[in-house]
């Protein structure tokens, strides 16, 4: 038996046990920063295997695994475990549902999360296949800013191990299982949140003329906005400005003080990103002055876009192609406008994030990510796991 026989065959052995462990994690989902008592599975399950672990942070951990063959070559597999603030649907989960109110993993964490443990099972059965390290990255918080990634990168701890190179993983409900998609290069982009407040002069509906309506001055900005990547930006460039949430008034008969909206801004260069900013300021001050209101606008700078270094992009669909045949890996032709704060660790190793199909009608979980019937095609773990084990042993 090969290698890479020898790694799917250890799949099998333990890809109940990482189903098990995601529908545990998936009916106790924690937010972003509160994820105590999935930390405790997660350390637990490392005692079982006797690998060592550090604890960095508050919440998460990072695995030590110590090959056999001594060398200075130190890979990092990382996964994220914290769940979405939000209540889940969907009649396919019903057997493992969230019992956390306000909390669901409805973007895969949990799937991720038992992958990596399940990963972490077969290493340590291989340990003799094993260059120097292998490290295993819980990591808290990817779903809220300022991004756990950045929080575990400021502490230096990976950066004193000496990371050659680290892989991150996530589910892709636009994928089949048994399919990984990546490509070298720009993957995800930055993504950034507005908060805008325009502030108006209140009054009743009859008199509107006595008044400043702020709801109508945020219907003529919301428009203008979306002239900013139509007009103002590169068309070679990508870009998105989306407001998704809006909140204003109390009653029919009532023109509201003021109005506020919440948003998100989509970007690849620091430069297109500055542009935008600059010019959400310039049509907030022109809109407002014009109908004689003021306005508040919050621009909170989010996650680097994630770009992926040629050297572990190329490895991570080759390492697919010999696992599981060339019809598995798939280059994807255009990034993401989607986020991911496994960014934040490219600014310092070189690295490679990829997606792991996941999606399959029979299993209801061709839901996009944040959808309240997001699920995951168990399957999953069989190509997961293995490709996280091959690019430990040889990433």
């Amino acid at each position: 038996m090969n290698q890479n026989e020898k790694i799917k065959a250890l799949t099998e052995q333990f890809y109940q046990e990482m189903v098990d462990t995601r529908r545990y994690l998936h009916q106790y989902p924690e937010v972003s920063y509160k994820e105590f008592e999935t930390t405790k599975v997660i350390k637990s399950k490392l005692d079982d295997l006797g690998i060592f672990y550090e604890s960095p942070l508050e919440t998460g951990c990072v695995g030590i695994i110590e090959g056999e063959k001594k060398s200075d070559r130190v890979v990092a597999l990382r996964t994220d475990i914290d769940a979405l603030a939000m209540d889940e649907e969907g009649d396919f989960k019903q057997e493992f549902f969230s019992r956390n109110k306000g909390a669901a993993h409805c973007c895969g964490h949990d799937a991720h999360t038992a992958n990596l443990l399940g990963a972490a099972q077969i290493l340590s059965e291989m340990k003799d296949k094993i260059e120097g390290i292998v490290l295993l990255v819980f990591q808290p918080g990817e779903e809220k800013l300022p991004g756990g990634g950045k929080l575990l990168c400021d502490t230096g701890f990976l950066q004193s191990k000496k990371v050659n190179a680290i892989y991150g993983i996530h589910t892709s409900p636009s994928h089949k299982p048994g399919t990984v998609a990546t490509k070298a290069g720009p993957l995800m982009a930055s993504p950034d949140e507005i908060e805008i407040e325009i502030i108006g002069k209140g009054g009743h509906a009859a008199r509107a003329h006595e008044a400043v309506d702020p709801i109508v001055i945020a219907s003529q900005f919301i428009n203008a906005a979306q002239t900013i990547v139509s007009r103002s930006i590169d068309p070679t460039e990508q870009a998105v400005v989306t407001i998704g949430r809006i909140e204003g008034g109390t009653a029919h008969n009532i023109i509201p003080e003021s109005v506020k909206m919440w948003g998100t801004v989509r970007t690849f260069s620091t430069e297109t990103k500055g542009l935008i900013e600059n010019r959400l300021n310039t049509l907030l001050k022109g809109i407002t002055e014009s109908a004689g209101a003021g306005f508040d606008l919050v621009y909170r700078r989010g996650y680097p876009a994630v770009i992926n270094s040629e050297r572990e992009a190329k490895l991570v669909l080759e390492s697919a192609k010999q696992l599981f045949g060339d019809e598995a890996a798939i280059e994807l032709e255009k990034p993401s406008m989607a986020g991911e704060d496994f960014a934040f660790y490219q600014e310092h190793f070189p690295g490679a994030f990829f997606f792991v199909g996941s999606g399959s009608e029979e299993t209801e979980s061709t839901y996009v990510w944040h959808h309240p019937k997001y699920n995951v095609d168990d399957r999953f773990f069989l190509t997961a796991a293995p490709l996280m084990v091959k690019l430990g042993l040889e990433g």
